[in-house]
């Protein structure tokens, strides 16, 4: 697919130069077609459109086990990222001792901080693998809960570590928010070192909003135990059985407008290739990162980092961003700066824009 068509999919970027994934992603026009064609399918159908839902959620799974590396009976489908993830909170001993990071998303530490938790926690810099190292040494926590990626300035942890870290404390569970990272570069959850991953689609996947899901390895199974949601007799034929442990996560009736949209959303994704997504990204995310460092725009500590995604903060006052708005740049206040991140769609022309506006 070129670039015409990646654009022809998101009719926005004929008005705007969006660098503002990292706040919302697009509509596209497959996703828009899905939701018309749903709500007809339900104006003239009534119940005999409900009977085919459980089909639908059990397409959405598969999809996402498929793109993430995960088998399809352990992705749970929630409405948002914090619904799933306060779920997963309430579910662990109070008695646990959790490694947060300082000043990450807050739907990931206020779901711990607000629980009563033994908490301690670990900087976000230069030298965050060194500093979450530290931390786990001399803590002991029996849980780390952390974004792959930093929503502030787009700081993005190493796997590779999480895999050494998870080889030293097999014991320690790692719980991973995605909601920055997933549909940015491939990526297989049964490989990775993470427990628990849970992402919000309405960013990087570009799935509209009201849908997330949560992937769970085997062994979390005995881990968890949210209290009262052994709600049984709610868990319908969608559940891969009745009364499982996914079920727990899914309690009521799901979204077939929503969790129909993240289908659609993740079949456009594979339409296009997720390594040709993946290369785009990386590809511009070097681009932007040189010229901005050029500029002195960023902070060192992103400057002097090998692995970095396509988010960035760069310094920049509220009279600049609204300059950047009126030149329809679209892009968010964030932290002291203002933050920019570039999706598969964008092109070096939107940085060199973006460039433009800045000097």
């Amino acid at each position: 697919m070129n670039m015409k068509n990646f654009k022809k999919q998101f009719p926005l970027l004929e008005q705007y130069t969006y660098l503002n994934t990292a706040a919302s992603g697009l509509l596209s026009d497959d996703v828009l077609e899905f939701r018309q064609d749903h709500d007809l399918d339900f104006l003239v159908g009534g119940s005999l459109f409900r009977e085919k839902r459980d089909e639908l959620f059990l397409k959405t799974r598969k999809a996402v086990g498929a793109l993430f590396g995960c088998a399809a009976n352990r992705v749970a489908l929630t409405p948002n990222f914090s619904y799933g993830f306060n779920l997963l909170m309430e579910g662990m001993e109070a008695s646990k001792k959790v490694l947060l990071l300082r000043n990450d998303y807050p739907s990931v530490n206020w779901a711990v901080e607000s629980r009563g938790f033994k908490i301690c926690y670990a900087e976000i810099d230069g030298n965050l693998e060194e500093n979450i190292a530290e931390a786990v040494e001399k803590h002991k926590p029996d849980i780390f809960a952390f974004s792959l990626v930093q929503y502030i300035n787009g700081i993005k942890i190493d796997p590779d570590f999480l895999l050494k870290l998870k080889e030293q404390y097999p014991e320690l569970l790692l719980f991973a928010d995605g909601t920055q990272y997933c549909g940015t570069e491939k990526f297989n959850f049964e490989a990775s070192a993470l427990d628990v991953l849970g992402a919000s689609a309405y960013k990087w996947l570009n799935a509209g909003y009201g849908n997330a899901f949560f992937l769970f390895k085997e062994h979390m199974q005995e881990k968890i135990a949210p209290k009262g949601l052994e709600l049984k007799d709610l868990q319908g034929k969608n559940k891969p059985h009745k009364g499982s442990f996914i079920g727990k996560f899914e309690p009521g009736h799901l979204d077939t407008l929503n969790f129909g949209s993240l289908k659609t959303a993740i079949d456009l994704i594979n339409n296009t290739g997720m390594d040709e997504i993946e290369l785009r990204i990386k590809d511009l995310a070097a681009v932007a990162k040189k010229e901005l460092s050029e500029l002195n725009l960023l902070e060192p500590a992103v400057v002097n980092r090998k692995l970095h995604s396509s988010i960035f903060n760069i310094k920049g006052d509220e009279k600049l961003f609204q300059k950047l708005r009126s030149n329809k740049i679209l892009c968010s206040m964030r932290g002291d700066g203002i933050r920019v991140s570039f999706n598969y769609f964008n092109s070096v022309a939107d940085l060199e824009k973006l460039l433009k506006n800045i000097n």
